[in-house]
C-alpha cells in the first residue's frame, strides 16, 4: 500500500519507476518533490486514490546503480549520465526546434513560442552545468574527503545549492510551458518526420531533466547539507 502522507520525492526515491506514473498525472516530483502525495494531488485536482493505486507497482523495485552511491560518486553519476546527455542532445534538438518552427510556424504559431521557451531553457542550462562541473561538484568531492570545500566567491555551499535549485525551477517552468504549448507533446495530423522527432526529443529531455533534478534537489543536496551540519556540530 502507498503511504499518501509520503512526499513525492520519497516515493520516487523508494522506486524510480514511480517517476513516470507521477508525470502521467502531472505531478512534479523534482522541483516540488517535498509535498505529501495528498497535498500534491489536491493541488493538481486529481484523485489521490487513483494516483496511489497507480503508484502501487507490482514486484519489487529494481535496484538502480545510483541509489546507493556516496555523495561524490552520485555527483559523478549525474555528470556522466545527465550532463553528458544534455551537452550532446541540446544542440541537436535546438536545430530541430528551429527547423520545425521555420517550416511549420505559419500553420502552428505556437511553435514560435516553443522555440523561444526551448532556447531560453538552453541559455539557463549551459552555465548551470558548467558551474556544477567546475565548482560545486568538486567542492562536494573535497568535502567528502574531509577537506575544505573550497571557497565560493558568491557565498557558501548552501547558498550555491539554493541558487542551483532556483535555476532548476526556471528550467522546469520552461518545459512545463513547452508541454502545455504542444498539448502534452501530441503529434498533429500534418506533422512531418522532423516535427515528430522534435516532439519526441522534447518529451525525452523533460523526463531526463526531472530525474536529473530529483537526484540533486531531493538526494544529493540534502545529504551534503546534512554532512555540513554534522561537521559543524562536531566542531562546536
Amino acid at each position: 500500500m502507498i503511504d499518501t502522507t509520503a512526499t513525492l520525492a520519497e516515493l520516487v526515491t523508494q522506486d524510480p519507476r514511480r517517476a513516470r506514473v507521477l508525470e502521467t498525472f502531472g505531478l512534479d516530483y523534482c522541483c516540488n518533490g517535498n509535498r505529501p502525495l495528498t497535498e500534491a494531488a489536491t493541488q493538481a485536482d486529481v484523485d489521490v486514490t487513483a494516483v496511489a493505486a497507480a503508484l502501487d507497482l507490482p514486484d519489487a523495485a529494481p535496484e538502480q546503480p545510483w541509489q546507493h552511491l556516496e555523495n561524490a560518486a552520485l555527483a559523478h553519476d549525474i555528470v556522466d549520465t545527465h550532463h553528458a546527455y544534455l551537452w550532446e542532445e541540446m544542440p541537436r534538438l535546438q536545430a530541430l526546434v528551429d527547423k520545425v518552427a521555420r517550416v511549420h510556424g505559419e500553420r502552428h504559431p505556437e511553435l514560435l513560442r516553443v522555440q523561444h521557451a526551448y532556447t531560453s531553457a538552453v541559455v539557463e542550462i549551459e552555465p548551470h552545468l558548467t558551474n556544477e562541473e567546475r565548482r560545486v561538484f568538486p567542492a562536494i568531492t573535497r568535502l567528502e574527503k574531509g577537506q575544505s570545500p573550497a571557497s565560493f566567491a558568491e557565498g557558501s555551499l548552501e547558498e550555491a545549492f539554493a541558487q542551483l535549485m532556483t535555476e532548476h525551477d526556471a528550467v522546469g517552468d520552461l518545459f512545463k510551458e513547452i508541454r502545455a504549448l504542444t498539448d502534452g507533446y501530441a503529434v498533429p495530423g500534418d506533422a512531418c518526420g522532423s516535427y515528430r522527432a522534435m516532439l519526441g526529443g522534447l518529451e525525452e529531455m523533460e523526463a531526463d531533466l526531472h530525474l536529473h533534478i530529483h537526484k540533486e534537489n531531493n538526494i544529493l543536496f540534502p545529504r551534503v547539507l546534512e554532512l555540513l551540519r554534522s561537521r559543524a556540530t562536531v566542531t562546536v
